[in-house]
């Protein structure tokens, strides 16, 4: 009897076993069809607009992800997202999708550099706010649409410290400054900077001001109206319209607007922008930093405090 019930169960075990070997093979084949479709389906479905939300402060240290936000990404990070995109057959245009402040001199100045060396059509399209360093970055574009309320220009630099002496007298701290040189401790927040140093900071704002200026003229060559450019070129925002008519925006409009000029410039055929595939690219942070990242937000803090910082703001 015992024998029996055995022989009974074997085929049982078989069955099983074969059905699993049946799903492994199942699943590997849907692995390989899924490549094979990857690799053919530009020419299938034909090329796709890329996204990229430019919806952050340009920094080179970036954001950590929070309890209460995804971060975002540091200017290299982001430099490097859209440098890959020239590796991608899928993609036809780039659409670069503008709500920053803009944010420090140098990370503005590696974004910059990938999106100028994009070999892909590019659209910049300013949604909210692309103001100072974002409008730096979107000025490497071959298009620009701004909606008419968006607020945009702050071409300029800014460097701000913070002097807190008069603070830690009343709170009787005394603080004891060692320096190698006369200048070592510009900017320092335990004194008064003297109008030497005002002078030396001034000249280097202005030399920075003056390549800002010069990548805009470049970028915007025949499209500026000169004696409005001029004018505005003080550090004032603008509002889309008033971009417009600067010449520093090509067209005022929508999202949708954007996406269109972008499928003409990869010469997609389209009727409307729901006729355009979408590829979306993720900018949020890489960072493994902490939830709350207190010793970042403490070293960012520090270094701010002890060195002035120049900023496309």
């Amino acid at each position: 009897m015992d024998r029996y019930r055995r022989d009974r169960n074997r085929p049982k075990s078989g069955l099983i076993i074969g059905t699993g070997l049946l799903l492994v093979i199942a699943f590997l084949a849907v692995i390989i069809l899924f490549f094979i479709f990857s690799a053919v389906s530009p020419s299938l479905v034909g090329p796709c607009v890329a996204v990229v939300n430019v919806d952050m402060p340009l920094t080179v240290e970036g954001a950590p992800p929070t309890l209460f936000d995804s971060g975002y990404a540091s200017s290299g990070q982001l430099a490097y997202t859209i440098e890959s995109l020239n590796s991608r057959e899928d993609v036809g245009a780039v659409l670069l999708v503008f709500n920053s402040p803009g944010g420090t001199v140098v990370a503005t100045g590696e974004v910059y550099r990938a999106v100028d060396g994009l070999e892909k059509p590019k659209v910049a399209y300013f949604r909210e706010v692309a103001a100072s360093g974002a409008y730096y970055v979107a000025s490497g574009t071959d298009h620009i649409v701004s909606d008419p309320n968006a607020l945009t220009g702050s071409i300029g630099v800014v460097s701000t410290t913070v002097q807190l002496s008069g603070l830690l007298n009343n709170l009787g701290v005394n603080v004891t400054t060692i320096k190698s040189g006369e200048h070592k401790d510009i900017a320092s927040s335990y004194r008064n900077m003297t109008p030497e140093e005002k002078a030396i900071l001034q000249e280097l704002i202005d030399e920075i001001y003056e390549e800002f200026r010069s990548v805009v003229l470049e970028n915007r060559k025949g499209k500026l109206r000169m004696s409005m450019f001029n004018e505005v070129t003080d550090g004032r925002i603008l509002s889309g319209r008033q971009a417009y008519e600067a010449g520093l925006v090509d067209e005022l409009g929508t999202r949708d607007d954007a996406i269109m000029s972008a499928a003409e410039l990869a010469n997609i055929t389209a009727e409307s922008p729901e006729d355009v595939r979408l590829c979306y690219v993720s900018t949020t942070s890489a960072s493994d930093g902490s939830l709350l990242s207190v010793e970042g937000m403490l070293q960012t803090m520090q270094m701010r405090l002890g060195f002035p910082m120049l900023s496309y703001e």
